[in-house]
């Protein structure tokens, strides 16, 4: 364990963040880690508990508990307090591929499950996980490990996301011969193009890449497989094929004056924005410009947030956030106890940005767009929205959020940002292959396996579970090896 007293002798401490007046005037990335004495007093404070949930990663009340990957974070947030740095980076990577990823982006649902959250602070255990890596990276200890011999088997991932990317270095470190297909101009799916440089800067995607392609694997961009290249040609040329195209199917809102110019959605939106940053630090102009317009988000999630940062860092001039659901409680419900995930109000960094900037928090809850309306071009020039209330449907039983009859305004816009989730994965590649689908057009397979209905064929990722957190995409893409493996070789060595 750390130390026995630790959580009571330390506060917790987490990065610092450059202030958001300041951070919008770029793309970087904006915390800064602690220095490495007071990062290992934070590993202090983990007491190894004799059940502990940061590392359960199961579901419970329909929400995960603890990391999915099942992460020995006792063990290494006991090796950061001691300064053992080598061994916490080898106990990492023993559940891990990418934590590099997940220590900037997943939400950390070790922490929230952690038992110091109970009554006090949780251990600061995501950005121990950060310091791990990051000085493994620093003193050489991430290392291609190419695989001493080659079975003679032929994997292609279709998708370089993060499931695609875990799938490819399992296998190959396997010894099978492995190739990514990308239908997008460079690799890492999501990764790359739907979260934001400011969570996730791209070196750090094209380190890992790097490393990946001394190991071995084979990555080829713009090739967009059910267009470019045929189902049937992977399936001759390869052994098994493993899909990893996420759910890249974004909601749509269907309401009057939806056609009208202006009305992007958020994955689109982001795309744009990061593809002409990395082209040519945006001096192409080639994404939607926000500068000096006023932009209305439709989404309260994580991507409507991004969006929310994202417009304010191209000049908008308003931004407003809108959220179906209520506001979540400041702390938890009594029907919402720990281990589970906390259903509270977490008002993060686009949301901190636009009060310093605007002065106030951009959420406006309970509330949809009930119609666009344009200007003579066909220009969206406003949005007329109403409020939302829970009704029971009386068919079905469910409670369902309603248009509230008479609460109807109307606002001034010039971009609408679609971020309202994905439905499933798209259509055109699961027909190349054939695959069965789940009623939520997911690619269907057993309960917790990866094999689809045709011979041959493996998924993972969100085309599989549907939208959901990297860390999940990456522990769907290492079961997902593990299937793969053991249908080449009869058995399996992966963990």
């Amino acid at each position: 364990m750390g130390k026995p007293t630790g959580f009571l002798e330390y506060e917790r401490r987490v990065s610092e963040e450059i202030a958001p007046l300041e951070r919008i005037k770029n793309f970087n990335e904006f915390h800064i880690p602690l220095p490495l004495e007071k990062q290992q007093l934070q590993g202090a404070r983990c007491m190894a508990c004799g059940v502990p949930f940061c590392q359960y990663g199961k579901m419970l009340n329909g929400m995960a508990s603890g990391c999915p990957l099942n992460n020995l974070c006792p063990e290494w947030n006991d090796l950061v307090y001691t300064g053992n740095w080598e061994q916490a980076y080898n106990r990492l990577m023993k559940t891990h591929c990418f934590p590099e990823f997940t220590s900037r982006v997943c939400p950390a649902l070790c922490e929230a499950a952690c038992t110091c959250n109970l009554n006090g602070d949780p251990v600061s255990t995501k950005e121990n996980e950060r310091a791990i890596i990051e000085r493994a990276y620093e003193t050489g200890l991430v290392k291609a490990q190419p695989p001493k011999v080659r079975t003679g088997k032929k994997v292609a991932v279709i998708g370089s996301g993060p499931s695609g990317l875990a799938v490819a270095m399992q296998l190959n470190r396997r010894g099978h011969e492995v190739t990514v297909f990308e239908r997008n101009d460079r690799i890492g799916g999501l990764l790359r193009y739907g979260i934001p440089n400011m969570k996730l800067e791209k070196s750090v995607i094209d380190r890992r890449v790097r490393l990946m392609e001394e190991e071995g694997v084979i990555f080829k961009t713009n090739v967009n497989v059910g267009v470019d290249v045929k189902a049937a040609k992977l399936l001759k040329d390869f052994d098994r094929v493993v899909l990893c195209c996420g759910a890249s199917n974004p909601r749509d809102i269907k309401v009057p004056g939806r056609e009208a110019e202006g009305i992007y959605f958020a994955v689109d939106f982001l795309k744009g924005v990061t593809k002409s940053l990395l082209d040519s630090d945006l001096a192409d102009q080639k994404f939607v410009a926000c500068k000096n317009k006023k932009v209305m988000v439709i989404g309260g999630g994580d991507t409507g947030n991004d969006c929310v940062g994202t417009a304010i860092r191209l000049g908008a001039s308003s931004v407003v956030q809108l959220e179906m659901m209520p506001k979540a409680p400041d702390q938890r419900a009594a029907n919402n106890p720990w281990p589970e995930w906390p259903r509270v109000c977490k008002t993060d960094y686009g949301q901190q940005e636009a009060i310093a900037v605007f002065g106030h928090d951009p959420r406006i809850y309970q509330t949809t767009v009930k119609e666009f309306i344009a200007d003579d071009k066909g220009r969206l020039k406003k949005a007329v929205l109403v409020k939302l209330q829970s009704k029971k449907d009386e068919k079905t039983g469910r409670m369902m959020m309603v248009p509230v009859e008479g609460s109807e305004w109307t606002v001034e816009v010039d971009v609408v940002l679609i971020a309202a989730g994905f439905l499933g994965s798209q259509k055109y590649v699961t027909d190349a292959f054939k695959v069965d689908l789940t009623p939520r057009t997911n690619v269907a397979t057993e309960a917790e396996k990866y094999q689809t209905s045709v011979k041959n064929v493996f998924t993972a990722g969100d085309m599989h579970r549907g939208q959901s957190l990297v860390v999940w995409a990456i522990h769907e893409g290492r079961e997902a090896a593990k299937a793969v493996d053991e249908s080449l070789m009869g058995y399996t060595n992966l963990v």
